[in-house]
């Protein structure tokens, strides 16, 4: 079964040109926080981070650390304009962090705010491919 689904995520992922994130900081100084840019995980060994200062490839066994959590917070702003009943509404965003080890062994770290419908396939996808287990940060993450 995991076999099946590591399958139809490699696809779904090989057919676009890699998951558009937002890099939100870490320890990575060649990508200035806040840029958008695309995870390329269609490599077997690799994971491609593409922006526009620079391209760079992290190996999959490298990786050793990969936590999710979900900011939920209220719209206030549209509850205030237009109507009280936006604040039954929850807005979430969705984080991904990515410990690994660079090319001198030293301990680096990704965020990465991730889109709604990319979630699922990019945890699923970076499951089967470092053989790390995600790490959720609070209950409501893990209901994806």
């Amino acid at each position: 079964m995991r076999r099946l689904l590591f399958f139809f995520v490699s696809i779904a992922i090989a057919a676009d040109h890699g998951t558009k994130v937002e890099y939100i900081g870490g320890t990575l100084e060649q990508i200035k926080a806040g840029n958008d840019v695309r995870l390329l995980l269609s490599d077997a060994s690799v994971m491609g981070i593409d922006s526009k200062e620079k391209f760079l490839k992290i190996p999959y066994d490298q990786i050793n650390q990969i936590e999710y959590g979900q900011k939920v917070g209220r719209n206030i702003v549209p509850a205030i304009v237009i109507s009280p009943l936006f604040l039954l509404n929850k807005t979430r965003k969705h984080f991904l962090t990515l410990g690994f080890l660079d090319q001198q062994g030293n301990q680096q770290a990704l965020v990465l705010r991730v889109g709604k419908g990319n979630i699922r396939a990019l945890l699923a996808s970076l499951e089967a491919r470092t053989g790390q287990k995600v790490q959720y940060l609070d209950p409501e993450s893990r209901k994806l």
